[in-house]
């Protein structure tokens, strides 16, 4: 039922890896599964808070859906108008999964200020741990850099003989390539402190991130108990580090542990406004999952401890017949690692509060959409995925819901869609009162007014609520509260957030229900290396990548008018943020509008400084994610 995974030897010379102790890795099987293996955690507490998701979700969708059908048509609705609800009805279930998680994390974060934190002296460590980061076109400097800060930080707590660090490089740029080798040579000398640090360069880069890691698993694996997984704009501290791996000795039945990685280094407006975003919601979205997910959690590719041999045996991707987009090699593979994990009888579990773990954010709105890109081609190839056998109940949920982040998209633009046309047909085509069948009493119009503007609040309370409540917690938590400047400053913050977010909402829709599309017609996004660097644009440039959302946007706007100046108040909110498309996409790639809204004392997240307009940047600022 399996296959083992052939491996490529590097080119790198002998002296910068280790002698090989590798572990055998079969490819897995999703077709058959030889029986039901993955054990089960019962807890009450899980169990409720998966009661309490579901079910507010379900409840609060239902009250939706019926609320829109008594909107549009209650008796004799078309088969347009039933489109509308059910499209409705899927929109609305996915706002409401995540305003249930938000709540329960609200009530998770509460009752952790209400109980007393443990001091008790931690562990000693008996095991070893391999800090891996895969590269593809990185910066040598920021890379190097990254894991010799790390492992000095190490060294000093002095835990050297524990730890040991290994860069996988799958880079086929020559210059790239001639300075990662300069800076392994380098990194070599943090022997001396008592941590091995090792560079392996492939032939090839076969299965890409997953085969690159894999192919670090069968030929060093043997050396490692644990693995700590990095990007190449992720980092984390020591104590963050330490902790993680005294987590895994601690849970032998855990074949994954992940961490909430915190947004960092954004000098952009687009970046800083998605790490402050994800410093105030993260962590209430993050808390409700790591709760209701229980050991049955998901694994998002980095910042995250595996236990190697779980790994080794479990996690064979496998493989995905015809080609690309569809086919060929699984591009995201964490979910699927996760999955197999939890099928072959591991926890996977999500510890939101570990601090110290970072990465970085795409710096403007198109490199954002690239990163998306690929990540909807590989979340959309979890389809052939989800009916996988032997796959635990929850997993399949991981799969469908990543399905779902990206077509959710689509299917609101189809919602707006048939709202408009529903809309149309009412002003364009006269109703017919008497119809030629027999009636005792003529077919009215119907619409509601009342019930509309009730579904319309409820719609807006769902869609605010979760922000609220994480602006909520924010203020009650001291230390977050002064981090983001205080509390007016955070009430600002939050403010601007939710009015710029809004704006770029429609923006986002087009752009991932492009690439869904893009995947659908059977385009392959290919392998790019992700610009982590902030480059302020020329407006030439940005005009040309955004002329056609601005276009959309003003026809939009003008057939929504000639419709009726309610229809064109109803898209108020889509047209304006595609209209302005281009310039809203040139504000937030500008480094000079980020930093202005720094030293204004707007989104700032911990371990920033508010400084004057000619103060340089706090260390570490400077560095782009």
């Amino acid at each position: 039922m399996s296959e083992t995974v052939t491996i490529s030897k590097s080119t790198v010379a002998p002296s910068l890896v280790p002698p090989e102790q590798g572990l055998a890795m079969p490819r897995q099987c999703v077709k058959h599964w030889p029986g039901p293996r993955h054990r089960r955690w019962f807890s009450w507490k899980v169990l409720f808070a998966r009661l309490f998701v579901f079910v507010t979700a379900g409840a609060v969708t239902v009250y939706g859906a019926t609320q829109m059908y008594a909107v549009v048509g209650q008796t004799n609705a078309t088969s347009l108008q039933v489109l509308l609800v059910i499209l409705f009805a899927l929109s609305f279930s996915w706002i409401t999964l995540s305003a249930a998680t938000a709540l329960l994390g609200f009530c998770v974060l509460l009752s952790q200020r209400l109980r007393a934190k443990s001091t008790g002296k931690p562990a000693a460590l008996t095991t070893r741990t391999a800090i891996v980061m895969p590269v593809y076109n990185e910066d040598p400097e920021m890379v190097f850099g990254t894991l010799r800060d790390l492992a000095r930080g190490l060294a000093a707590k002095g835990c050297a003989k524990h730890f040991e660090v290994f860069v996988l490089s799958d880079t086929n740029d020559p210059e790239t390539l001639r300075q990662e080798e300069t800076a392994a040579h380098r990194l070599r000398s943090l022997g001396r402190h008592g941590i091995g640090a090792y560079y392996r360069k492939r032939k090839d880069n076969e299965g890409k991130k997953a085969g690159n890691v894999a192919e670090f698993v069968q030929r060093w694996g043997g050396r490692y108990d644990f693995m700590i997984v990095l990007d190449a704009d992720s980092t984390m501290t020591p104590d963050a580090v330490l902790t993680l791996a005294r987590a895994m000795e601690a849970e032998p039945r855990t074949g994954l542990i992940q961490t909430l990685p915190h947004l960092t280094g954004g000098q952009t407006l687009f970046a800083r406004l998605q790490q402050f975003a994800a410093a105030v919601y993260g962590p209430l979205h993050a808390s409700g999952l790591a709760l209701w997910f229980g050991n049955d959690s998901n694994y998002w590719g980095h910042n995250a401890i595996i236990r190697v041999r779980a790994f080794a045996d479990a996690c064979g991707l496998p493989a995905l017949g015809g080609v690309p987009p569809f086919g060929g090699p699984i591009l995201s593979h964490d979910f699927v690692e996760a999955a197999l994990l939890r099928r072959a009888g591991y926890g996977v579990s999500m510890r939101p509060d570990i601090a110290g773990s970072f990465e970085g954010t795409p710096p403007t709105l198109s490199e954002h959409a690239a990163r998306d890109r690929r990540w909807a081609q590989g979340n959309l190839q979890h389809a052939r995925l989800v009916g996988g056998a032997g796959l635990h109940w929850m997993s399949r949920f991981h799969l469908v819901n990543g399905i779902m982040s990206y077509l959710a998209s689509p299917i609101w633009l189809l919602f707006l869609a048939t709202g408009f046309a529903l809309s149309w047909i009412a002003e364009s085509v006269p109703t017919d009162y008497f119809p030629r069948d027999f009636a005792l009493y003529p077919t009215w119009p119907q619409f509601d007014a009342r019930q509309a503007l009730s579904l319309l609040g409820v719609s807006l309370a769902v869609l605010l609520m979760p922000k609220l409540l994480a602006w909520a917690a924010a203020m009650m938590d001291s230390d977050r509260r002064t981090a983001a400047g205080g509390g007016l400053a955070l009430t600002g913050s939050v403010v601007l957030e939710v009015l710029l977010s809004s704006l770029l909402a429609p923006v986002m829709m087009l752009l991932q229900s492009r690439a869904v599309l893009d995947v659908l017609l059977g385009r392959d996004s290919g392998w790019g290396a992700q610009q982590r660097f902030a480059a302020d644009a020329s407006f030439i440039a940005v005009a040309r990548r955004n002329l056609g959302l601005t276009a959309m946007g003003l026809v939009s706007s003008y057939a929504a008018f000639s419709v009726s100046i309610s229809v064109w108040l109803w898209l108020l909110p889509v047209w304006l943020g595609l209209s302005g498309a281009i310039p809203l996409a040139y504000v937030t790639a500008r480094r000079g509008v980020g930093m202005a809204a720094l030293r204004a004392g707007l989104f700032q997240i911990a371990g920033e400084r508010r400084h004057r307009k000619d103060a340089p940047l706090p260390k570490g600022e400077a560095v782009p994610g």
